[in-house]
């Protein structure tokens, strides 16, 4: 099976940025509607940033001007750029796209996600 692998989450400190990378393995022919999702401490999952089928970019409210997604294809990795981070971004933050691969043609993947820690 094609697996996203997240990386980059970690603790730090509230104005602080970081920058979270999905890399899509196995033989990728593209990745879909790429997306960011972040789920946390007791609550829902929720969707954080996406790059529509379009190619235009949306984002939560509560990201809006603060968080940045973006893809290189030749990398088949799709990123997340955080500035100005505060502990209420804590969370585990999850990669998911529709992934046309040779070998399973085009399926929805999620990453396991990584875990962002924002002290205040």
């Amino acid at each position: 099976q094609v697996q996203l692998v997240e990386s980059g989450g970690g603790l730090v400190q509230a104005g602080g940025s970081l920058r979270l990378s999905c890399v899509a393995s196995e033989n990728i022919v593209s990745i879909n509607v790429p997306a960011w999702y972040r789920q946390a401490p007791g609550k829902q999952r929720e969707l954080v940033a996406v790059i529509t089928s379009g190619g235009s970019t949306n984002y939560a409210d509560s990201v809006k001007g603060r968080f940045t997604i973006s893809r290189d294809n030749a990398r088949n990795t799709v990123y997340l750029q955080m500035n100005s981070l505060k502990p209420d971004d804590t969370g585990v933050y999850y990669c998911n796209a529709n992934v046309v691969s040779t070998r399973w043609g085009q399926r929805n993947y999620w990453g396991k996600g990584t875990l962002v820690t924002v002290s205040s």
